[in-house]
């Protein structure tokens, strides 16, 4: 045996055993680099994409989510793409949960990993994982609101008090399209709790667009407004040119009560 393999030989033995971790990553590694490539050809990508859906590991599953970062033309492709990459992630099961939460903190749109946390977790704790994300987000100026605003129409959809409480809080957003979704969502709740804090929005808007939306919403439910704010709805629907307070408190339109 001569110096160098001698060398060789002794470097391996001294070396720990690497178990199949390793293995396993560099398996997930190589089709996940070009999973998250998008400029990567589409055939290798779909197929690296199909090759991670394949392992049906939370690891591999964590990988695919990169593919929800980017789109690509034609729309059709990139639907396939993040469909097939959705499927195999959901396939995992809640094992994926963390890596999932921890996408939607830094990702810049949410649609599909909201997606995938409705199909995975029931009704319970997919509200509780939207609250607490949801959680994370201030009222105050954001570079990109979209995170935010996907989770509020997420919400839109899931019927509960601790779901009112929380989209409240965003009555006071300095986005005026977080505004509008908030109340939309606070609508669809059903709740005549949000009657007081609607009115308090509307009156201190600014937006018609917004204010609008607040109306139709308590004409719909026929929610109506305390005699004691009622005077000054009425001063804030002013703007709207559709709306104006009628008999009873009621929200009506401008053109049913004077014809």
């Amino acid at each position: 045996m001569g110096i160098f393999d001698f060398l060789r030989s002794k470097g391996a033995k001294s070396a720990p055993p690497s178990g199949n971790a390793p293995a396993v990553d560099k398996k997930i590694a190589g089709p996940a680099k070009v999973v998250a490539d998008k400029r990567a050809q589409t055939y290798d990508r779909l197929e690296a994409i199909q090759a991670l859906v394949d392992m049906k590991t939370p690891e591999a599953a964590a990988a695919l989510l990169k593919r929800f970062n980017f789109t690509i033309d034609p729309s059709i492709t990139d639907a396939e793409e993040k469909d097939l990459a959705f499927r195999g992630i959901v396939a995992a099961g809640k094992d994926v949960v963390p890596a999932v939460i921890e996408f939607c903190t830094k990702a810049e749109a949410l649609t599909w990993p909201l997606k995938v946390l409705d199909a995975v977790l029931d009704d319970d704790a997919y509200r509780e994982e939207l609250l607490d994300l949801l959680e994370g987000f201030d009222t105050e100026y954001a570079r990109n609101v979209e995170p935010k605003i996907q989770i509020i129409q997420a919400l839109e959809e899931v019927v509960h008090e601790d779901v009112r409480t929380a989209v409240e809080r965003f009555f006071e957003d300095v986005n005026e399209t977080v505004r509008f979704h908030a109340v939309q969502t606070t609508f669809a709740q059903a709740m005549p709790e949000s009657v007081k804090p609607l009115i308090e929005l509307l009156v201190n808007e600014e937006s018609v667009r917004v204010k609008n939306k607040v109306a139709e919403g308590l004409l719909v439910r026929g929610w109506a407004i305390p005699e004691d704010r009622r005077d000054a709805v009425a001063d804030a629907l002013g703007d709207t040119g559709g709306y104006t307070v009628g008999d009873g408190g009621k929200i009506v339109k401008r053109s049913l009560r004077f014809g």
